[in-house]
């Protein structure tokens, strides 16, 4: 069900509020550009800083403007089972195709918390849940035993795998062998190697400024062709990595989208703007990308 290019959408601000007007913009300019889908309200979408109701309308517009041309996937995971419960039973009214939950941070509950935690939603909401391990942002991650014990409910039906750790995909890929468990890269410098293990995609932040380039990476990955998915790595990756080294994560995409003249470029506290050397260290990589 979900394999192929997925963007991790920023959420654009304006003078503090949502703004909603280079949301739909966005989207539209990612489906010109051929993406398979979109995740809004994850980390790249700032969903800590959003109120409840702000980030149930990031959702609503999310799906109104793709208007069932892609797949959406949003973000509904919480640090709280029934905050989480009741985030995806709203994605699923608002028409989403899948929620993306992220492991419980902050808490850092036991792996069988975390069984109970993911089981708890999948129980409740029939909706395709991707889980999402990112133990630099929660400082816990789901055990590839876990993971294998969860891909056993019929809506676990993906991972969203960002640990940086290879061993980590080889041994949920090896577990989760004959189940449908789908793993998707959550870093853009490491999709190439996952899907060479058998990853189906990535979610991806470097496609909030080229869809295109990350999707025929991705496609050509997933037709076997790697001497021509190598060849697209190797002209993104200064990008993949000025997005991931230069600052905190959606910082640097906001950044270039500003410079780009795709969003305000805003963020909220406790983000903040890039330093000057790291402001002319992402320039650099954009204009030697030939976007600036």
């Amino acid at each position: 069900m979900l394999q192929g290019a997925f963007t991790a959408m920023v959420t654009p601000f304006r003078d503090g509020g949502l703004d909603e007007s280079q949301l739909a913009k966005n989207v539209a300019f990612q489906i010109e550009q051929g993406i398979d889908g979109l995740v809004p309200v994850g980390t790249t979408g700032e969903s800590p800083t959003l109120s409840h109701d702000e980030h149930r309308r990031v959702v609503e517009r999310t799906v109104e403007a793709a208007a069932g041309k892609v797949k959406v996937v949003a973000g509904t995971g919480s640090n709280a089972t029934q905050e989480a419960l009741e985030l995806t039973r709203h994605a699923k009214q608002a028409g989403v195709d899948a929620a993306l939950m992220v492991n419980p941070y902050y808490n850092k509950p036991s792996q069988e918390g975390l069984y109970r935690h993911f089981m708890t939603v999948a129980d409740q909401v029939d909706l395709p849940i991707v889980l999402y391990n990112i133990p630099g942002r929660t400082a816990i991650q789901l055990t590839a035993e876990t993971v294998a014990r969860l891909a056993r409910h019929d809506n676990i039906v993906a991972i969203k795998e960002a640990t940086g750790s290879m061993d980590m995909a080889s041994e949920i890929a090896m577990r989760c062998e004959g189940q449908q468990m789908t793993i998707l890269s959550g870093d853009d410098s490491l999709t190439l190697p996952l899907m060479s293990i058998g990853a189906k995609g990535v979610i991806s932040v470097v496609s909030n400024i080229l869809p295109a380039k990350v999707k025929a990476m991705v496609d050509a990955a997933l037709k076997g062709n790697f001497v021509e998915a190598r060849q697209q790595h190797a002209k993104l990756f200064p990008l993949f990595r000025g997005m991931l080294s230069l600052d905190v994560n959606p910082v640097p995409i906001k950044t270039a989208m500003r410079l780009l003249s795709q969003d305000t470029g805003e963020l909220r506290l406790p983000l903040c703007e890039m330093s000057d050397d790291a402001s002319a260290a992402l320039e650099k990589v954009l204009r030697e990308a030939a976007l600036l």
